[in-house]
Formats: C-alpha cells, sequence, structure tokens
C-alpha cells in the first residue's frame, strides 16, 4: 500500500517534476540502467567535477565493462586509467568491490542495500544511487546538492538521519529514477551555495527563500570548500602516481618526483604503500603500482 500524501506535497512533487522535465541534464551514464556502469558513474563522480568524469568514464567502461573485466585486472591498470580524476583511494575500492561483486555475487551487482553497502568504498548515498538510478527502485537519495536543499526547505541543520527522512518522505513514488535526477539538479544549476531562489520552482516551499543565516551551512551531507590543492599532500602524491603511470621510480628519484623535501616524501610514499596505492621494491630500490 503506497503512503498517503498531503496535498502540499504533491503540489511539490509536481513542481519539481514539470519544471525538470524540460531542464534535465545530459550525461552519458543517465543514459543506462547498467549497474555496473552506474556504479563506476557514482564513485567517480565523488569528490570530482562532471567535466573531468565524462571522458574518464567512458574509458573506464571501454577498458572494464563488467566486474570482471575490472577484478581480473591489476590495481596498477586501474590507477592508470584513473590517473586526473584524484583521490586514488576511489579506484582501489572500487577495484576491491568488483572482486566481491565476482566472488560473491557471480560477477552482478547486488540489487539490495545491504549487500551494496557491504562492497568496500559504498556508502549511504552511493548504494541508494544504484538502486534508483540502475533498478529504478523507490529510493530517494541523499547528495551534497540534495543536501543543501532540504537544509533551506526545513530551514534548518539537519542530522544525516533527519536529511534522509526527509528525503524519503518528498520521494515521488515510481518515478525514483526521474525524481532523484530532478532533485540534484535542482541543487546543482539553482538552489546552489549562492542560490537563483527567483528561479526555484519550490520558492513558495522554503522555509528559508535565501533571508537570514543559510541552514545549509553545516548542515549533513553538505560539502564545504576544499582546501588548496596546489602545493598539498594531495598534488604531491598525484604527482608520483601519475608518473608511476610511466614506469617505475627509482626511491632516491622520489623528492624529486613529488617537488618535496625527503622526509616529506619518504612519509607520503609510506602512506601511499600503508594504502596498497604503490608498491616498494626494497631489492630494486624502486616504486611501482600494484
Amino acid at each position: 500500500m503506497g503512503r498517503s500524501l498531503t496535498d502540499d506535497v504533491r503540489v511539490q512533487q509536481d513542481a519539481l517534476l514539470g519544471w525538470a522535465t524540460p531542464r534535465l541534464r545530459e550525461f552519458v551514464w543517465r543514459s543506462t540502467r547498467d549497474p555496473w556502469a552506474v556504479l563506476v558513474s557514482e564513485v567517480m563522480l565523488q569528490q570530482t567535477g562532471v567535466g573531468r568524469v565524462i571522458p574518464k568514464w567512458g574509458a573506464f567502461m571501454e577498458a572494464f565493462p563488467t566486474p570482471r573485466d575490472c577484478a581480473e585486472s591489476s590495481l596498477g591498470d586501474v590507477l592508470r586509467l584513473w590517473q586526473g580524476l584524484g583521490y586514488p583511494r576511489r579506484a582501489r575500492n572500487l577495484h576491491a568491490a568488483a572482486g566481491v561483486i565476482v566472488r560473491e555475487h557471480e560477477g552482478e551487482v547486488p540489487g539490495s542495500l545491504d549487500a551494496l553497502l557491504a562492497l568496500p568504498g559504498v556508502g549511504a548515498y552511493t548504494a541508494r544511487a544504484v538502486l534508483a538510478f540502475a533498478f529504478e527502485y523507490d529510493v530517494a537519495v541523499v547528495d551534497t546538492n540534495i543536501a543543501r536543499v532540504l537544509a533551506r526547505l526545513q530551514g534548518e541543520r539537519l542530522t544525516p538521519k533527519r536529511a534522509q527522512v526527509a528525503a524519503d518522505e518528498l520521494l515521488a513514488e515510481g518515478t525514483a529514477w526521474l525524481w532523484n535526477q530532478a532533485f540534484m539538479d535542482l541543487g546543482a544549476t539553482v538552489c546552489r551555495p549562492v542560490p537563483s531562489c527567483d528561479e526555484c520552482p519550490w520558492f513558495e516551499f522554503c522555509a528559508w527563500r535565501g533571508e537570514g543565516d543559510d541552514p545549509a551551512v553545516g548542515s549533513a551531507g553538505v560539502s564545504v570548500p576544499q582546501g588548496r590543492f596546489e602545493g598539498s599532500d594531495r598534488q604531491a602524491r598525484g604527482r608520483l602516481i601519475k608518473a608511476l603511470g610511466e614506469g617505475s621510480v627509482r626511491m632516491k628519484d622520489v623528492p624529486k618526483v613529488m617537488d618535496r623535501p625527503r622526509d616529506v616524501a619518504e612519509r607520503l610514499v609510506s602512506a601511499l604503500a600503508t594504502e596498497g596505492l604503490i608498491h616498494l621494491d626494497r631489492s630494486t630500490s624502486t616504486i611501482h603500482l600494484p
């Protein structure tokens, strides 16, 4: 039995769907319902802009069209293709997830929330996104854009649990794919950090309406500006992994490759090795990808 909806909720649902239908952004991964392809896109889009993901997603799906193709390849091959997306732990987790899918799910991405959450690197948002965008189950997702809209609609900072409950309450059942895409697009194009309230189809339902302190600041799931990349450890780590994509690097050359003092470079190399992202061959004093 479906849940009972108030007239206001129905009007709100119709307002968003009516607004989104002619405006929905077109991305290549939105044309597929392949769970593996959707999972790859969602992992790539974590902390990486759409413009950088588009070419990488296509190349990744060509190289690793199924979980088995990914699992049977080396992590080094996955990391080489991942170069340019940043945060290589995501590549490691995706490679590990592919292995679990092959070993425990006969090579098919599972279609249950618990099984998806058990995959390496898959959290609440990614699991629900796969269910909504691949399987088209009635599941509400909460990404950073949706979290921002929800906090402003409620007029208060939300806990993760309250944000998910609010998203669940708004979900237009039977339209989960379109609904969640529309909700994300609203946050990505209108209800941005600096919003365009006069363009918002939900202005009349919003408790904030751009007046006073923004309740989205500090609310659960709403992203905050990242630290400066230039000169960061992330940049140094990326330089080394990029160089390793071309071949092994001698340990003595690492400070130069990373453009960091030796003690800093050694610390970063140790961390990368601990994370399983590089391999140190002490017999030859070289570093290479796994």
